[in-house]
């Protein structure tokens, strides 16, 4: 099978086991584990933070960030299509007590202008605003980039306003590959930043907040009391340093083999497709008169998996278990589907 339903379905290559298997670990609860206190290091210098915080999960990761930067009852602001409200299952309202609102994007990135018109003025009625919520790459809108101008700009209207700044940064390093700058260039000018080890990188798990040492500190009890709290967990967390050390620069791979996918689709009747700026490629298949479950099934039966992003949108994600003759069989699927 041709596995195209996300980037986390790559599983850890022999050399990745190996080291994992030979991992000097100890209990992390007491902040004995020399593997992860490598890996937070180095993420945290990767990002230019201070700290860094290894989680089992982007969710936890988010959840730990935002309620570590806002109080139960406030507000946080995100684009409204952003995972953060789609696809945590309401975590930050039903552990954080937060409250979240989407801002309309108009070309799926937020702009200053549109930050400003969401901020309300103070009022005894409202909710008090306390964080904004970035995304890079935005998911949604299939992997698009977010440069670290906009990132800035966004970042300068909120703390006008004395709020904090997330960036939900899960492929935050495929956004760095595509713009061609080191990822604390985009980390720069927010408050926090998570970022995936098991998507793109290839890790089987893991995802890591970084920051000022004073919010990742409160953090780490936020995550103890969500149940995150592990202990031999450099187990894991030597997969994630395998994976910074080997697979990072090998993202431009999956992007050039997600252009390829779009150019091979897109040229098939009915079918639109966004230019994917990452690994990320988003098929309108509207104008087939397909619906997007219907086609999802046949092409499996071809051995091709994809997922549904509505009843007309479906999703393919490029990854390091996907080579370009992966690619060519995927799209040989899709013309005998809808050629």
């Amino acid at each position: 099978m041709i596995d195209l339903r996300s980037d986390t379905f790559t599983r850890p290559s022999p050399a990745m086991r190996q080291a994992m298997a030979t991992a000097e670990v100890g209990d992390d609860c007491f902040g004995e584990d020399p593997t992860v206190r490598e890996l937070e290091a180095r993420v945290a210098e990767l990002l230019g933070k201070e700290r860094a915080l290894f989680c089992p999960s982007g969710i936890m990761a988010n959840q730990c960030a935002v309620m570590a930067q806002a109080e139960p009852g406030r507000e946080v602001l995100a684009e409204a299509r952003a995972h953060l409200i789609h696809y945590e299952e309401g975590s930050l309202a039903a552990n954080g007590g937060l409250a979240l609102r989407g801002i309309p994007a108009a070309r799926d990135i937020l702009t200053s202008d549109e930050v400003r018109v969401a901020l309300r003025p103070p009022s005894p009625y409202h909710p008090v605003t306390a964080v904004l919520a970035l995304e890079n790459t935005h998911l949604d809108s299939g992997g698009r980039v977010m440069d670290g101008a906009r990132t800035a700009e966004l970042a300068e209207v909120a703390r006008e306003h004395g709020l904090r700044v997330h960036l939900d940064g899960a492929r935050l390093w495929n956004a760095a590959v595509a713009l061609e700058v080191p990822p604390a260039e985009l980390a720069a000018p927010v408050d926090t930043v998570m970022v995936s080890l098991s998507k793109g990188l290839g890790a089987p798990v893991g995802s890591l907040l970084a920051g000022p040492a004073r919010v990742v500190e409160r953090a780490w009890r936020i995550r103890r009391r969500l149940g995150g709290q592990m202990r031999q967990a450099g187990i894991v967390a030597a997969g994630g340093l395998f994976a910074l050390e080997h697979n990072l620069d090998r993202l431009a791979l999956d992007h050039r083999r997600a252009a390829r996918l779009a150019e091979g689709v897109e040229a098939l009747e009915g079918v639109r497709v966004a230019r994917p700026e990452t690994n990320v490629v988003m098929v309108d298949v509207a104008g087939t008169g397909r619906g997007a479950d219907e086609l999802l099934q046949a092409l499996a039966d071809r051995g091709v998996l994809l997922v549904p992003f509505g009843a007309r949108r479906i999703r393919a994600v490029l990854h390091l278990e996907v080579d370009d003759q992966g690619v060519e069989a995927a799209i040989e699927a899709f013309e005998a589907e809808l050629g």
